[in-house]
């Protein structure tokens, strides 16, 4: 009876499939690129919400499409790269009749080609388009194969109280391979799969330290790590992949392995893409252009809990995600934003519901699951800023707030921040502007009789599903960009204080792996308590593509850490340049 009812849902959602898309693989700077084409644009795009990401690429074709159709606008030589740039990437979704490559007012000039054509492809089969070592594409399938690699050298100077001045080489080498297409235009798939040797920085070490309980083997969004080497070297194998299909027209379905993230920042409070990819099913449902509700069911690990002789399986924690986004006009979105994190022996099916309140149904059933609510903001105007906020509150009691004795039930975390593109007018000058903060305790849960350890808090794999700091914490970010075509400059500057936990068996809460039962007072708490430590960071790169998705790139980071405790203040600095094909560069600052 039950595979009838499986083999007839699957009918029906066959009768309905419609055109879908891949989507675009998480990327700080290629995501950048679309944000300001929104901004540009002065309202919201029409094929997604921007705030959940990934995006797919037949919605990034459409707004490109939208801007093009509006040549009066007084784009920039490095926006019209950019264009040809994010059309040549998808051009499967491109109209095979288009004719808006580079610049529309000089295209009469040049001989037209098909969209995403390669004038120079390497023995007739291979970069027959720019962006695809190797394409084919028929009415059955759309395929695109491309290697990935990224292999740099560096430098690190480290010095401090407890550190030796030290000089050491730093490393990096990854090969991979990336896959995407559709079948028929009908069912999306995507999967990508790497294998990395790196030697990292000492505060990404210390991060490790503190999150997995190993110092020398710690590479951070990661899951299963090795060491490589005798001196603090990792080698780790990285794989994403799924399957993706519209339904119903207005429903989009994903299943597969990889990260999701929610907001407008580059940090998010939310969900964020700092650990590692996971299991999932993600539901988005759009009700014409203004409103779009998502629903991801995720399955994580739990690396706290540990595992009986003789058993290699890391246990499995669950979390469901719903959030609302509501377009209110062409200038404003609001959304809203639940979570629930539980532990069962297996899925429990009361969280599948799809459009109900979550902390109802752990209140029902009795359950210590973790409930988080949030809501989150953004306004566009005069087509050149973006303002943005996002609220989580894992727990809040009003009449404790107004007595300002600090409860340590007050649990929250606040971010506000503004983008200013073509800054002073000043054509690709880019200025964003970021604050967060999160009390302590955030995010972190309880261990009782029925539940592990780690079991319920917000993180996957031992590392933070929101901020890399965790909680405890305030953090003031100022990022400028500056592109001229394919030459690109980022400078990141940020100022952060937080908290540590003097011992392992203190929590003053900012390590949200340790459970809040174990804190050291329940009034009294303030951001930055326990053991306060400063951290200032100067982050500058410099890229150059050399071809479509091929970046010769130099970087320069300082990081000064100042504790209350001089051993564990120090200065790390770290000069490096590498060469991407096909990968992004990972902002690993903090």
């Amino acid at each position: 009876m039950r595979s009838n009812v499986y083999v007839f849902c699957f009918l029906v959602l066959s009768l309905t499939v419609q055109a879908q898309s891949p989507f675009v693989p998480l990327n700080a700077d290629y995501y950048h690129l679309i944000d300001r084409l929104e901004i540009r644009q002065n309202r919201w795009a029409d094929g997604f919400h921007s705030t959940v990401k990934p995006y797919n690429r037949q919605s990034i074709i459409q707004l490109t499409d939208s801007l093009l159709s509006h040549p009066g606008r007084n784009f920039s030589d490095s926006d019209y790269f950019n264009f040809d740039y994010l059309r040549n990437d998808s051009w499967e979704w491109v109209d095979p009749n288009d004719s808006t490559q580079v610049d529309p007012f000089t295209k009469h000039l040049r001989t037209p080609f098909a969209p995403g054509d390669s004038r120079e492809p390497i023995l007739k089969h291979f970069y027959h388009k720019k962006a695809d070592l190797y394409s084919l594409q028929t009415p059955d399938i759309d395929l695109h194969i491309n290697p990935a690699l990224y292999v740099g050298l560096g430098i690190e100077n480290t010095s401090g109280d407890a550190l030796a001045s030290n000089q050491r080489l730093m490393f990096v080498n990854t090969r991979g391979l990336e896959i995407r297409g559709s079948i028929g235009r009908k069912l999306g798939f995507y999967t990508f799969f790497s294998d990395t040797q790196a030697s990292y920085p000492e505060y990404i070490r210390q991060y490790g330290r503190i999150y997995s309980g190993d110092s020398t083997n710690s590479a951070p969004g990661e899951g299963f790590i090795k060491p490589f080497g005798s001196n603090g070297a990792v080698d780790y194998l990285s794989a994403r992949g799924y399957i993706t299909l519209n339904t119903l027209k207005v429903i989009n379905i994903q299943f597969g392995h990889d990260r999701n993230f929610f907001g407008n920042g580059f940090r998010s409070l939310l969900l964020s893409d700092n650990a590692p990819a996971s299991l999932f099913l993600k539901l988005t449902t759009r009700l014409g252009k203004r409103i779009q509700y998502t629903n991801l069911f995720s399955s994580l690990q739990n690396k706290q809990q540990p595992l009986p002789a003789g058993d290699h399986l890391i246990p499995q924690k669950f979390t469901a995600i719903h959030h609302l986004s509501v377009n209110i006009n062409d200038h404003m979105n609001l959304g809203v934003f639940e979570a629930e994190v539980f532990s069962r022996d297996r899925l429990d099916i009361s969280y599948l519901n799809p459009i109900i309140l979550y902390r109802y149904v752990e209140s029902s059933q009795g359950s210590a699951d973790n409930a988080l609510i949030g809501l989150d903001f953004k306004a566009n105007f005069l087509s050149q800023f973006l303002v943005y906020t996002q609220i989580m509150i894992d727990e809040f009691r009003l009449k404790a707030l107004r007595e300002g004795k600090g409860d340590w039930t007050n649990k929250f975390a606040i971010q506000l921040g503004a983008k200013y593109i073509d800054a002073f007018n000043v054509p690709n000058l880019d200025l964003q502007t970021e604050f967060n903060l999160a009390r302590p305790f955030t995010y972190s849960h309880e261990r009782s009789a029925t539940v592990n350890s780690g079991q319920t808090n917000y993180a996957n794999y031992n590392q933070p599903l929101a901020h890399p700091l965790g909680a405890n914490f305030l953090e003031g970010i100022g990022i400028v960009r500056y592109q001229q075509k394919r030459l690109t400059g980022n400078g990141i500057f940020g100022i952060m204080m937080y908290g540590a936990d003097p011992a392992n068996d203190l929590n003053y809460g900012g390590n949200i792996l340790k459970d809040y039962n174990g804190r050291v007072r329940n009034e009294g708490n303030f951001i930055g308590q326990g053991r306060k430590t400063i951290i200032t960071y100067l982050d500058l790169r410099a890229s150059y593509m050399l071809r479509h998705n091929i970046f010769l790139e130099g970087r320069y980071m300082y990081r000064f850490q100042d504790s209350q405790y001089r051993p564990d203040s120090y200065t790390d600095q770290t000069a490096s340049f590498g060469l991407r094909w096909n990968m992004p560069y990972r902002n690993w600052v903090f």
